[in-house]
């Protein structure tokens, strides 16, 4: 009798064995090809490296040609090519190398335990300065939010203009889509790098292996934003009704209804020269008011009464005589009575000394 759990679990270092000649030794029957633009400003890069393309090519027997013209590549198998997945291995390099992904990296697609996935985030985001600010936010300062985002996947990741490009294992693939799609929604990608750490750091147990990780992962909510300002004026839907409006009312319903039709013209005219003259004594005293507005005096401020001083802090009045004394007796401008003596003996001795 087996554990079920030890036969969902792959055993720790297990590899699929490589696909060799032996296996398809006839070769393919059909010729596939895959063919790629890459821009303008790649066409000196490919230029050099293509020599290198061709060989790395050449070892799973699949040709690779340039075309600086029209400005593409493309691949296609041989005779001799066995493996029929390296066809599509192939059209993943030059993908790669058409979104600046350099040599070095893109040429390990065509191991087995490497795949790719190219990832377009130009249409997620409708406006362009919010796009490249989310971008930036990717990337992070110096490039140090995409860097721990390599650590934790195990992935070489590369954003480019409208896409991200990634490359690795399977499963920090998985990790990474999430991450990018995730940041062009708004959610800073530290949250999902904190995830990451954890994740990380239970696979190491092998107990937590079979559990549920949920209780162990950090739930962040989202902080309710300030509500967007309301228009002044709202524009409210009036209910449907099948009926049309009624009709408005006539100026001789109007007189009909207050008793106006049935005045005489002087009547009438006397009427309107009373709501004339009604208005314009209302007319009359608004102004009066505006204008009287001038001569109503300010309200005055209250007057804050003073304290009184403390009869602790009493004054010295003989100190104050014996030094008004001392500032009579001397003279403005005068020495000090020290100083002239001192300034008469010099005088004195000056003489003597003659």
């Amino acid at each position: 009798a087996v554990d079920e759990s030890e036969l969902l679990t792959v055993p720790d270092g297990w590899k699929e064995p490589a696909f060799t000649r032996e296996d398809n030794p006839k070769g393919l029957l059909e010729e596939s090809s895959f063919a790629t633009l890459f821009p303008k400003y790649r066409e000196a890069y490919l230029k050099e490296c293509w020599p290198l393309v061709q060989k790395s090519l050449g070892e799973h027997y699949v040709n690779a040609a340039l075309d600086l013209i029209e400005g593409s590549m493309t691949v296609t198998t041989t005779k001799k090519t066995f493996d029929p997945y390296a066809i599509i291995r192939a059209r993943d390099l030059i993908k790669l190398l058409a979104r600046s992904v350099p040599f070095e990296q893109a040429v390990r697609i065509l191991q087995d335990d490497v795949a790719c996935d190219i990832i377009k985030i130009g249409s997620l985001v409708r406006k362009r300065e919010t796009f490249i600010k989310r971008r930036a936010r990717l990337l992070g300062p110096k490039g140090s939010t995409l860097k721990a985002l390599e650590l934790l996947t195990n992935c070489y990741i590369m954003v480019q203009g409208n896409t991200v490009s990634a490359l690795g294992p399977f499963s920090g693939l998985k990790e990474v889509r999430k991450v990018v799609l995730d940041t062009m929604k708004n959610i800073h990608p530290i949250y999902n790098i904190k995830t990451l750490m954890i994740k990380r750091e239970l696979a190491k147990d092998p107990e937590l292996r079979t559990q549920s990780w949920e209780r162990f992962l950090p739930k962040f909510k989202r902080k309710n934003l300030k509500k967007r300002k309301e228009p002044k004026k709202k524009n409210t839907k009036k209910e449907y009704t099948p009926f049309p409006p009624p009709q408005p009312e006539s100026q001789i319903d109007k007189e009909l209804a207050s008793g106006e039709y049935f005045l005489k013209e002087r009547q009438k005219k006397r009427k309107q020269m009373e709501e004339i003259k009604a208005k314009q004594a209302d007319a009359i005293k608004r102004r009066q008011e505006e204008r009287n507005k001038a001569f109503i005096p300010p309200k005055e401020k209250p007057v804050v009464k003073t304290k009184k001083a403390s009869s602790e802090k009493k004054i010295d009045i003989e100190a104050i005589k014996e030094k008004v004394k001392n500032a009579k007796k001397k003279k403005l401008g005068a020495l000090p009575e020290e100083e002239v003596k001192l300034k008469m003996a010099a005088d004195e001795k000056k003489k003597k000394k003659k």
